[in-house]
Parts: C-alpha cells; sequence; structure tokens
C-alpha cells in the first residue's frame, strides 16, 4: 500500500507516466508537414490524426487536456483555412509552427495551476491509491514542466527561424528535434530515477 504521507511507490511499479507521447503525435505531425504551402493539409493531418488517437477515449469520458485542444486547435485551423482568402490567412501562414508550439506550451505550463497534463496519462497505469502520492505528484509535476519548457524553446525557435531565414534548418528542425528527444529521453528515465532516489536505493 502506498504511504501518503511519505514518498513511496510499490515495488516494480513505475512513478507513471502514461502514454503521453501518443498526444504529441498530431502536434508533431503538424510541426514536419506544415510550411507556407502546405501548412492547411498539415492541418488537416493533424486533425485526422488528433481523432484516430483520441477520439475513442474521449467518446469514453477519458478527457484530457491536450488532446482535446489538439482537436479543436486544428480543427479551427483546418475550418479557417477551408473559409478564409490565403491572403487573410498571412499571419496563420508565416506563424503556423510557432502558434502550435507555443499553444502546447502554455496548455502544460498552465496545467500545473490544477493538474498537470502528464498524471492524465499516468492515472491509466498505476493504481488509485498512488494517484496522490509524493512520488507521483512530484514527477508528473516536473515532467509537464519539462514538456511545457521544451515547447516554449520550440516556440522561440521556430519564431527566430521566421526572422532569419538563413538559418530555418537549424531553427525548425535541428533544433526542435533535439528538444523533443530530450524531452523524450528525459521523460522515460526520470520517473524511476526519482523513485529510486526517493527510496533511496
Amino acid at each position: 500500500m502506498v504511504q501518503q504521507t511519505t514518498v513511496q511507490a510499490p515495488a516494480g511499479k513505475r512513478a507513471g507516466t502514461g502514454s503521453v507521447f501518443l498526444s504529441f503525435v498530431p502536434w508533431i505531425v503538424f510541426g514536419v508537414v506544415a510550411s507556407p504551402s502546405t501548412w492547411k493539409y498539415a492541418a488537416l493531418a493533424a486533425l485526422i490524426a488528433s481523432v484516430v488517437l483520441s477520439g475513442r477515449d474521449i467518446a469514453r469520458g477519458r478527457v484530457r487536456v491536450l488532446d482535446v485542444t489538439a482537436i479543436v486547435f486544428f480543427a479551427v485551423v483546418t475550418a479557417l483555412a477551408l473559409t478564409l482568402d490565403r491572403a487573410d490567412l498571412l499571419w496563420l501562414e508565416t506563424y503556423a509552427q510557432v502558434i502550435s508550439s507555443g499553444l502546447v506550451a502554455v496548455v502544460a505550463l498552465g496545467s500545473l495551476a490544477v493538474d498537470p497534463f502528464t498524471a492524465q496519462y499516468a492515472r491509466q497505469e498505476v493504481p488509485r491509491e498512488m494517484w496522490h502520492s509524493p512520488v507521483f505528484v512530484h514527477v508528473n509535476r516536473v515532467l509537464t514542466l519539462v514538456w511545457g519548457v521544451a515547447f516554449v524553446l520550440i516556440a522561440l525557435s521556430t519564431w527566430l527561424a521566421v526572422r532569419v531565414p538563413s538559418l530555418d534548418d537549424w531553427l525548425n528542425w535541428v533544433v526542435p528535434v533535439a528538444l523533443l528527444v530530450g524531452a523524450v529521453k528525459f521523460t522515460e528515465r526520470y520517473p524511476e530515477s526519482y523513485k529510486a532516489r526517493a527510496l533511496g536505493r
């Protein structure tokens, strides 16, 4: 049994990260495909990915803030692309990747005030009695912060790519990919690392 007042977790159980990576797929699809000439197709592809990956869970009442945000955002962007002239959407065409990355950062960091978004996935993998344990709470606050900061930096990098076209490859590709890989690796390793330290192993 997990003690609510101590930093403990059952032996062999992960501190909890859940299948959070799948929820980043639509945003990554959008980031990879989007360009001045393809962003509307990128939005449609991301919308389809969002519905396919999370639609069933949402229909079953498992509502997660990042999934809902993705569906709403990409649905709105797709609708704008279908109803407005390109001239009216030049700002969106130019800053599509900046806006999408910034929105993920806002959602992630904003969720720290209520319920860290990674915890919404991790609860599917750990017993209910662990949901308020110090290990679970700490791990998910740290992971949510790391992802939020990563997407803040990605938003800044893609914004700089607009301002400094000569560095487009680095700022639109190398830096974002490096940040995503770093966040993934941290998410894979940190829960067990922290749990081991907390239990004095």
